[in-house]
């Protein structure tokens, strides 16, 4: 990425940029580390880090960048190289950066310091194909372990029991780590959108809803796919193939030029006209990529229009308090004159015995 990120300073009020937070410094070097700073500027880039890193970094970091360990502090590395290649103004993240953190950079750098603004979110919102195939091969290990674990969903196993298989089979099957912990509900727990796997056992009669993914080179995929247990009663039919136009609807009207904003309506007015508005309080999706979330968005106040390259998810659930839930997700790639759903898992309603 550092062609991109270079191109990008060209047009930016700075001479460079100051890479702090550890999404960044991957997107940016491609290495993942929990120590380190990156900075870039028109000369090159150069990635600091620690004994725990530098071997692995130098091996992995391509060129263009020149991989240093820390001897001293960070700051001191960052502004002896300033000096070198002439800085005089350089970014910094300030929506990561703490404000102790900043003071101590100001006060160890002769460059002045300004904020970054939007020049790495933007850049990140339009995925390359390199970085497509990385979310795509995540979905794949993702719905592999879905398929094997369906067969162990049965009344008398516990949500943290599927969770448990789900993060293993992820794992196992290639992924990297979880894109985060996975969330498994059941029953009336079912209508938490974000519900916390429990020692709950499952019962004939429940909807499970999981939500999981892990990551390939740090791009993560994001699913949901909810299945009944023995049965579903003919409102729980009902609720699910709702859920499941409005995905439809959302996924039709997804394209370049077309407002998060007036995705989400597609797919929420289908909810509202069936009387569960109110029961849909989240938004249709948001992006993906090296974060789970992650401009674009598809919601109700979000007016910046899609654009080839955003991957989002297509997410709109029903969520009756004290009943059940129903959430079916998938990830969307925005395409020149359209949408490509990534993702392959079935999505009639499964009844796992």
């Amino acid at each position: 990425m550092l062609k991109q990120i270079q191109d990008a300073l060209r047009q930016a009020e700075f001479d460079a940029v100051l890479i702090t937070s550890p999404q960044n410094r991957r997107y940016a070097t491609g290495f993942p580390s929990s120590a380190g700073v990156c900075m870039i500027d028109a000369k090159g880039g150069y990635l600091f880090t620690d004994f725990r890193y530098i071997e692995a970094a130098k091996k992995r970091i391509g060129e263009g960048f020149q991989v240093d360990m820390v001897r001293g502090s960070y700051a001191n590395m960052v502004n002896a190289i300033c000096n070198q290649d002439g800085i005089e103004t350089i970014a910094y993240e300030e929506s990561f950066m703490t404000c102790a953190d900043h003071a101590e950079w100001e006060k160890a750098l002769d460059a002045n310091m300004v904020p970054m603004g939007t020049l790495l979110s933007d850049l990140r919102q339009i995925k390359t194909q390199e970085e497509i195939d990385c979310c795509i091969a995540a979905q794949r290990i993702a719905e592999r372990a879905l398929a094997e674990t369906l067969n162990d969903i049965h009344a008398g196993v516990t949500e943290k029991h599927i969770a448990a298989l789900l993060e293993f089979r992820m794992l196992d099957y290639g992924g990297e780590k979880m894109s985060f912990e996975p969330i498994v509900v059941s029953g009336q727990k079912s209508s938490m959108p974000h519900g916390v796997p429990s020692d709950k056992r499952i019962e004939p009669g429940d909807f499970v809803t999981m939500d999981f993914g892990c990551t390939v080179e740090g791009y993560c995929s994001d699913m949901t796919r909810t299945v009944a247990v023995d049965y579903a009663t003919d409102e729980m039919d009902k609720v699910y193939h709702i859920v499941l136009r409005a995905q439809e609807a959302g996924i039709a009207a997804a394209k370049p030029g077309v407002t998060g904003a007036l995705v989400d309506k597609a797919a929420r007015d289908i909810i509202a006209a069936e009387g569960y508005g109110t029961c849909f309080g989240h938004s249709f999706g948001h992006g993906i990529g090296i974060d789970i979330h992650e401009l674009p968005l598809a919601a109700p106040r979000y007016t910046k229009p899609l654009a080839a390259g955003n991957i989002i998810s297509a997410e709109p659930g029903i969520y009756i308090p004290g009943r059940f839930g129903v959430r079916i997700e998938d990830m969307l790639v925005i395409t020149p004159d359209g949408c490509r759903d990534l993702t392959n898992a079935p999505k009639q309603l499964t009844i796992c015995k």
